[in-house]
């Protein structure tokens, strides 16, 4: 009786251990492959260039105000370069990692959300041109010259976006519309007139000239952004705007 009672003993504790192996076991199930790509698809970004995502809107809005204000008022010209360099290199490695390694950006929904389009998930964003167009206006325009072209971008482009997605029903070419074209004529115009104002001191005699300047700029300017260009306008915007600022400038004896 004490032999069988010692057999059944030990058969229930085997029994006992084999099933905490089994729930232990369970408690570990193997990752499944498929649900990593259903979170990834999940935290990916699903806005379009029609979206009107204001964050991304005043983000990059923010941005160039900010980098305009610092160089107008804090930075030389060397300076300035010095740092939106390595501020362009940062980015760089930054969007590099973003589109290698989605399983961390995925960890990022808010990001991902309001500061990513669809089609940028698994290319480089709108960043890289934008602060490689911004380095190369620094390097190659005078500083006047620069600032109106920063302010452009940073302003003009978004309040267009804004303006033509919300209100814009005159349709012009393809995803542009007059109304959009209007608030970039607009801010185009202020810009230009307040930078060039604050670059001749404030001399009342060159009210004319630098009116006319502003006219000339926001007119062109409007007309240029509604090319459908393939290139991104955060490279063609910057650069063009000071390439035909720093022509117009010299065709109307504008110092810079």
């Amino acid at each position: 009786m004490i032999k069988e009672d010692n057999d059944k003993s030990k058969d229930k504790i085997l029994s006992d251990s084999n099933s905490e192996d089994k729930t232990s076991s369970g408690r570990k199930p193997a990752i499944n492959e498929n649900d990593q790509d259903n979170s990834l698809e999940d935290n990916a970004p699903t806005a379009t260039r029609k979206s009107l995502q204001l964050p991304r809107r005043f983000f990059h809005c923010g941005m160039g105000i900010a980098l305009g204000i610092v160089y107008q008022f804090l930075l030389t010209h060397s300076r300035a370069i010095y740092i939106l360099g390595f501020g362009a290199c940062v980015v760089y490695i930054l969007e590099q990692i973003r589109i290698n390694y989605p399983e961390l950006s995925g960890k990022v929904k808010i990001i991902n959300k309001y500061l990513f389009r669809a089609e940028e998930q698994l290319k480089e964003s709108a960043g890289v041109p934008y602060v490689m167009g911004i380095l190369l206006t620094l390097i190659s325009f005078p500083k006047v010259v620069a600032l109106v072209a920063i302010y452009t971008l940073a302003v003009a482009d978004p309040m267009s976006a804004i303006i033509g997605i919300k209100y814009g029903k005159t349709k012009v070419v393809a995803n542009k519309s007059l109304e959009g074209s209007l608030a970039f004529f607009i801010s185009s115009f202020l810009i230009t007139f307040l930078v060039f104002f604050w670059w001749t001191s404030y001399v009342t005699t060159m009210l004319g000239p630098i009116f006319l300047l502003s006219f000339l700029v926001a007119l062109i300017g409007s007309l240029f952004e509604m090319i459908p260009l393939r290139i991104d306008d955060n490279l063609t915007i910057p650069l063009f705007t000071a390439g035909m600022t720093l022509l117009l400038c010299s065709m109307l004896s504008i110092p810079v």
